[in-house]
This record gives C-alpha cells, structure tokens and sequence, in this order.
C-alpha cells in the first residue's frame, strides 16, 4: 500500500501534484484544507468553529483534524491503493498521532513529499490564486500569517519523518510537469 503525505507551504503546488499522483497510482485523495471547507460550507457545528481558527490564519486544533482523519481513512475499506495526504499533519503531534492512526489500520506512511518552493513564488502564486478562485484566505496579509506559522510549527514535521527515513524534498520550482516528474521518480524507486 501507498501511503503518501504531500506537504510544503501554503501555495507550494499541493493540489495540483496530489492529484496527478491519485490519477497515475489510483490512491484516494484526503485534503484537510477540503474537508475543513465542506464543513465550513455546510455551516456545521465543526466548521463554524474551524473557521474562526482558518479565517485568522491559524491552524485548527489536532483533535479536531484528527477526528475527521480517522472517520474518513475507516471510511475507505481496505480495498485501496493507498491515500494521499494533502496538508496533514501540519505540527508533530499531529504527526505522531497519524503513525499511531495508521498503525491501529494495520498500515503505515511510505513517505513525505516536501515540495521547496521560494517565498516570493509562493506569495505571487497564492495572490493569484485569490484573485481566480475568491478564497477569503489568499489575501497578503493572511498569507504573510500562514507562511510564518508554516515555518514555525509545520517544517519541523519534516525532520519527524527524516528521523524515519521517510522523507523526500522535491524541488517545487518549473512546471507542472517538471516537479510530478521529480515525484515520479521518488515513487517508482
């Protein structure tokens, strides 16, 4: 079973390469960014309360993340290639207790994909991305926030994962086509 997490700062190109990754190795998709944003959307008891953490820039508490995590892996059978995660964990605890998640699902992660891309690019990109797709987060201001708590309490997860042996940095620079085929390579060794 593959078992991936994409990470890297918001802007970094998680979207786009996961699902290029579900298409080619036919794994389910899990983006916490999605979930958060169906609940936000339906207005529920979780999303009224995530969206007072997400529409400040911050990160929603682990329990809350992880609760939706468990639900939606349990949800799939064993019948899969494998899942993709897009934007968790996003702190080490929240790392810890996803090993600890898949374990109890008697599988394990194969690896994290931690795409680099540039500071500048990541703030055009997510500027531009405000512009055509009217998130309410893609603002220069809350960008500034989201990449400094990146910095602070979600980088760290990559040393988790070197600790691991379970870490890959892919460079997130050029094309779309040029970083899935930097993926490519990391997956089919």
């Amino acid at each position: 079973m593959l078992n991936i997490i994409i990470c890297g700062a918001p802007g970094c190109g998680k979207g786009t390469q996961s699902d290029l990754i579900v298409k080619k190795y036919d794994l389910k998709h899990l983006s916490t960014g999605d979930l958060l944003r169906n609940e936000i959307a339906e207005k529920s008891e979780l999303g009224i309360v995530a969206e007072s953490y997400i529409s400040k820039g911050n990160l929603v508490p682990d329990e809350m993340i992880i609760s939706i995590l468990a639900k939606n892996i349990k949800s799939f059978g064993i019948e899969i290639n494998g899942v993709i995660l897009d934007g968790f964990p996003r702190t080490v605890a929240q790392a810890e207790a996803l090993e600890t998640l898949m374990s109890s699902n008697g599988t394990e992660i194969t690896v994290l994909l931690d795409l680099n891309v540039e500071k500048d690019e990541l703030i055009g990109r997510l500027l531009k991305r405000g512009e055509t797709s009217g998130r309410s987060d893609d603002n220069l201001e809350t960008i500034t926030k989201r990449l400094e708590v990146y910095e602070t309490k979600t980088a760290p997860v990559s040393n988790f994962y070197k600790n691991l042996n379970k870490y890959a940095a892919i460079n997130g620079m050029g094309s779309i086509d040029d970083i899935f085929g930097r993926i490519e390579k990391v997956l089919d060794s």
